[in-house]
């Protein structure tokens, strides 16, 4: 049994090296050196770019919540109910969010594009179409957040249960 909880750490662990990684290095390093070049699309690019990585570290972190959360259940009569109900929480709150975060938010941001016949970025920040990309694409930084906070949490979880084990 110890196997599957480094297997749910191994999960959890690239998962969310590889959110931190979007949000602090790719997605403003897209940005800076698309704008470095001084095209009037390079910001609609970098978007492009960023969220194509975003849909698939959504969709991951779907299906790790998911196969964390299952796993998870195959012990739990051997923990503290306290600790079990986090880890399901955090397991649960990770499938949510990023569940949330592509099959919702993304999908009205990609709607909201199809409406545009230019880039987001020459669109007046009174414009109510820009106004619903932000209010949209702050949802989507939310859902981030609230999933790498889960995974975090639900990381230290199975890692302190691991830990326990070996003792």
């Amino acid at each position: 049994m110890k196997l599957i909880n480094y297997f749910r750490l191994l999960l959890l662990g690239m998962w969310l090296g590889a959110a931190v990684f979007l949000s602090a290095v790719l997605a403003p390093s897209a940005f800076l050196v698309l704008r470095g070049y001084q095209s009037f699309n390079a910001s609609e690019i970098a978007g492009a770019i960023v969220n194509r990585n975003l849909i698939a570290l959504n969709l991951a972190g779907f299906v790790i919540g998911l196969i964390v959360f299952v796993t998870g259940l195959f012990r739990f009569r051997k923990i503290p109910l306290p600790s079990f109900l986090i880890e399901m929480l955090c397991a649960a709150t990770l499938s949510v969010a990023t569940a949330i975060g592509h099959w919702v938010i993304a999908a009205k941001l990609r709607a909201l594009r199809l409406t545009l016949t230019g880039p987001i970025d020459q669109l007046t920040a009174t414009d109510p179409r820009r106004m619903t990309f932000d209010r949209l694409h702050s949802h989507s930084v939310k859902a981030l957040v609230v999933a790498m906070i889960a995974a975090f949490v639900g990381f230290v979880m199975v890692a302190l249960r691991t830990r326990r084990d070996a003792r």
